[in-house]
């Protein structure tokens, strides 16, 4: 396999960026969740990469010079984090280009988002994920994430279960 590079993304990637992100999340959840639905109202947050780089950090893991994937971290006290704890970073959207999935390219962006987050500051990472979604919770206490249900999100539209990973 070739090398992975993470970087922050560019302007140029914003549209490859967004069509991970709704890719992403409809193949996998397509599979691992046939009830779940993405709105269009949904894509088209996702897609918009452009403002979310203006408010969070965006990274992209490239293989061979192309963008495979992606996630995003809010700074402490950032106004759209949804991060309960104080001092953390709020992960969100990690997603992996279908073609790529499979090849442990979440592993390389989780590290780098990981210590962005300890550069910034942070004492914890915290992030969402889907009720029921207990692949992607596995991924995360893989590497030591921790549940914590005081920081579980019940929106009128989806159930997120907390985790969060103590940085220090």
């Amino acid at each position: 396999m070739a090398e992975v590079v993470v970087r922050e993304a560019r302007p140029e990637d914003d549209a490859t960026v967004g069509e991970i992100l709704v890719s992403g999340y409809l193949t996998r959840y397509a599979q691992k969740m046939p009830e779940v639905v993405l709105t269009e109202r949904r894509k088209a947050e996702l897609r918009e990469v452009a403002s979310k780089r203006r408010e969070a950090l965006v990274l992209v893991a490239e293989l061979g010079g192309k963008v495979v994937g992606t996630v995003a971290v809010w700074r402490p006290g950032a106004p759209a984090s949804e991060a309960w704890l104080p001092e953390a970073c709020d992960l969100r959207h990690l997603a992996i280009d279908p073609v790529a999935q499979g090849r442990g390219l979440s592993q390389p962006l989780l590290d780098e988002a990981e210590r962005r987050a300890r550069g910034m500051g942070a004492r914890y990472v915290c992030l969402h994920v889907r009720r029921g979604n207990e692949g992607v919770a596995k991924l995360y206490m893989e590497r030591g994430y921790l549940r914590a249900p005081e920081g579980d999100l019940d929106l009128p539209e989806v159930l997120l279960d907390a985790y969060y990973l103590p940085l220090r």
